[in-house]
């Protein structure tokens, strides 16, 4: 059955205390809508729709970096969840198929329960949790798995408050019925807002079939204040350290290694403690990251190694056997196979070829305070420490550089470029100017 998603992410979210839209609050570097998309997306949805209200210019342009292909409705005023939903509806006239509403700011529901959810047979389908502490969430009102109705705590008695069952939001329905069912919600209730849980009622009283499918209530985790932002990244980067483990990777001290939510890690790598993983990470098989790195937007090919104490950045591509030492600094430059750059040095915007040596302090002067420039090294060549390259600039094939030069002009293929003042040695006049120094650091002392 073909498959429509609607996330809500219209609410301001007050208790966060924030100027930001609640969903856009960060779990694992991404907002929390980009986590409830990444699991509906699993379903290779035909449509995806968000939601917005609060900050909907925000919201849009977040979500358009994150799925550029879904669309955005706005709800002008917050009249409830089925309010929201009903604002999406138009949007999915004349198609035939399931929809499922989801939540931006409950982003730990796995791909496998929303299929769980997409696979009911029942005219509405309702995702629930047995909670630890009922608190104030909905009650689902049910015989096994046949659902009667969905009680808000604001609305329920005594005895539906006891229910431990509880309603996650997360609603499956035909789009047809749920058009239909969404249409006749009534907003007469203790907060005078449109319930969407009220389409199973609806549902039941027209002698259709309403169905709860569970789920551990830790994937129903909702955010809504700071404390449970900071719950909910712990969650996050447990799962991440555990699946990790799970797919072949070695951490010497997982509590400290930490993971984006689109961080990939081959089998067999190997990752030292205190190790940050930023957004785009991608490391192949066999890699090994020591321990304080911090990494974002690169790609690291089987056999490399990374560290300790380094940085690489958005654009940062090692090849095979590439060695990264302490110190190094990596920012949109390609390194060919078995590179090295073993300590003190920043590579910006630069090409790499294969087996080049780049010495310590070297530095590619990128930047001319207006626009970057790329710096061109060849293979096999050989980069004398406290080198600075002056781009645009280009080092040939098998050509080296002298210690302490500045490149400004390209270096041919095996050729060597030395770039020094002559130096000149003077006699005793250390001693000399040395002994000057001293007498007058006496004489400030006395006049101090």
């Amino acid at each position: 059955m073909a498959i429509a998603l609607i996330t809500l992410a219209a609410g301001q979210g007050t208790r966060m205390n924030s100027d930001l839209p609640k969903v856009l609050h960060q779990v694992g570097r991404a907002p929390l809508v980009a986590h409830a998309l990444a699991a509906g997306r699993a379903l290779e949805p035909e449509t995806v729709i968000v939601v917005a209200g609060h900050g909907a210019d925000l919201v849009k342009r977040a979500v358009g970096k994150i799925d550029p292909e879904a669309e955005i409705v706005l709800q002008e005023e917050q009249l409830g969840t089925g309010h929201a939903v009903a604002q999406a509806l138009p949007r999915l006239d004349g198609f035939d198929g399931r929809v499922i509403v989801l939540y931006g700011d409950t982003p730990f529901i796995r791909p496998e329960t929303l299929e769980r959810l997409a696979a009911s047979d029942a005219a509405v389908t309702v995702l629930g949790f047995e909670a630890a502490d009922p608190g104030r969430y909905g009650r689902l009102v049910a015989r096994g798995n046949a659902l009667d109705r969905i009680v808000e705590f604001k609305d329920a008695s005594d005895e539906e408050r006891a229910i431990t069952l509880c309603n996650s939001g997360v609603i499956a329905c035909d789009a047809v019925l749920l058009t239909e069912l969404v249409a006749g919600l009534s907003n007469e209730n203790a907060a005078g807002e449109y319930y969407l849980t009220d389409i199973v009622a609806a549902a039941r009283e027209r002698g259709l079939t309403a169905e709860v499918v569970t789920c551990d209530e830790a994937e129903t985790l909702g955010i809504n204040t700071r404390a449970e932002l900071a719950r909910a990244e712990a969650l996050f980067q447990e799962r991440m350290r555990a699946e990790a483990q799970e797919n072949g990777v070695t951490m010497v001290d997982p509590a400290t290694v930490w993971f984006a939510l689109d961080t990939y890690i081959g089998r067999d790598v190997v990752i030292g403690p205190n190790v940050v993983f930023g957004p785009g990470v991608t490391i192949e098989s066999g890699a090994t990251i020591e321990a304080f790195c911090h990494l974002e937007g690169c790609h690291i090919s089987r056999g490399a190694t990374v560290g300790p104490f380094a940085r690489l950045r958005p654009g940062a591509e090692l090849a095979e056997d590439v060695h990264i030492g302490n110190f190094v600094e990596v920012k949109n430059s390609i390194l060919a196979e078995g590179v090295k750059v073993g300590h003190l040095t920043y590579l910006g915007d630069a090409d790499i070829g294969e087996h080049t040596n780049i010495g310590a302090g070297t530095v590619t002067c990128n930047y001319d305070g207006v626009m970057k420039h790329r710096t061109t090294i060849g293979a096999n060549a050989f980069i004398g420490s406290d080198t600075m390259l002056v781009a645009p600039v280009t080092v040939g094939d098998g050509a080296l550089t002298g210690s302490g030069s500045v490149i400004t002009k390209d270096v041919p293929a095996e050729a060597i470029a030395i770039e020094r003042a002559e130096q000149v040695n003077r006699p005793g006049l250390a001693k000399k100017l040395f002994a000057k120094l001293c007498a007058e650091k006496e004489r400030r002392l006395k006049k101090a």
